[in-house]
């Protein structure tokens, strides 16, 4: 029962859950029936025509996209409105793909794909083989840090995996190799980076400090989760990052809209520099259909 309330509630304070809920609500209830029928199967699903995934019970990265059309809206949003065709996207912590399926599917951008679970990397390099995107993503089986070596993940969390802190105790786990993000840089210079590393996006960002000094960089979305267990909080993240000049920012996809954040926040943020190019970006991009809406 808990967990159906987190979904209900997760689909109608969606901006496009609330304003579709017929919609939405059928979306979920057919879902269910198909999953409660075959509980094991994986099914193809639609996601923004004509880009499809690979989507099973207990996927809840790639479902909230079936129930929503978008299920980090205004993350993804911004995705969609900021990037072009020859442009470089890096999806650090990819999960199934969600991001990177929307910039090589949808945006046409080249994206370079980094995520350490195995078990899910599978499926995201399934979603990745169904829309013929193997020229476009290059898939990386390892884990973003600042040291070479492993780092020790927990394996059975669903989109909430992470690395195992030292004072944490957690038997289901596996050991997966360290990528340098700045050592990635001969495969294209990013114009936009998403972080999703359940709490160690410092340790990403020491590892990419070249990057982070590049112009052509224009844009992050990082989750902040404000996880000190790795030896940084998110303050140390947000002054790393506007010591090379990003500011916070949320955006409204439905009006293109950037608004300067205030205050920081441990959710998801944009971060932007060089604002007048990436607003001009987002103002001037195509328009594209989603759940019924012309954002």
């Amino acid at each position: 029962m808990e967990k159906l309330k987190r979904t209900f509630g997760f689909i109608f304070s969606h901006p496009l859950g609330k304003k579709h809920r017929l919609k939405s609500l059928f979306r979920f209830i057919y879902w269910q029936l198909q999953v409660s029928l075959s509980p094991d199967k994986y099914f193809v699903k639609t996601f923004i025509s004509p880009v499809k995934f690979y989507a099973r019970k207990g996927l809840t990265g790639i479902t909230g996209n079936i129930y929503t059309g978008l299920h980090e809206f205004n993350d993804m949003a911004f995705l969609l409105h900021l990037l072009r065709p020859d442009d470089t996207f890096f999806d650090i912590g990819a999960n199934v793909g969600s991001y990177t399926l929307l910039a090589s599917g949808i945006c046409k951008a080249t994206s370079i794909t980094i995520e350490p679970i195995p078990v899910t990397f599978e499926i995201l390099a399934s979603n990745i083989a169904l829309n013929h995107l193997k020229n476009m993503a290059t898939l990386v089986n390892a884990g973003a840090g600042d040291t070479k070596g492993s780092l020790i993940f927990s394996r059975d969390n669903d989109t909430t995996n992470h690395v195992i802190a030292a004072t944490e105790a957690n038997k289901n786990t596996i050991e997966v190799p360290v990528v340098i993000i700045d050592e990635l840089l001969d495969a294209g210079i990013p114009i936009l980076v998403k972080i999703d590393v359940e709490g160690f996006e410092s340790r990403v960002l020491n590892g990419m400090t070249t990057l982070l000094a590049n112009q052509i960089l224009k844009a992050l979305i990082i989750e902040m989760s404000n996880n000190q267990a790795y030896g940084f909080d998110d303050n140390y993240a947000h002054e790393l990052l506007t010591s090379n000049n990003f500011t916070p920012f949320a955006y409204d996809p439905f009006t293109r809209r950037l608004t300067e954040l205030a205050d920081k926040k441990s959710d998801n943020i944009i971060y932007c520099r060089d604002i007048d190019y990436v607003k001009n970006r987002i103002e001037t991009a195509q328009p594209i259909h989603i759940m019924g809406e012309l954002l």
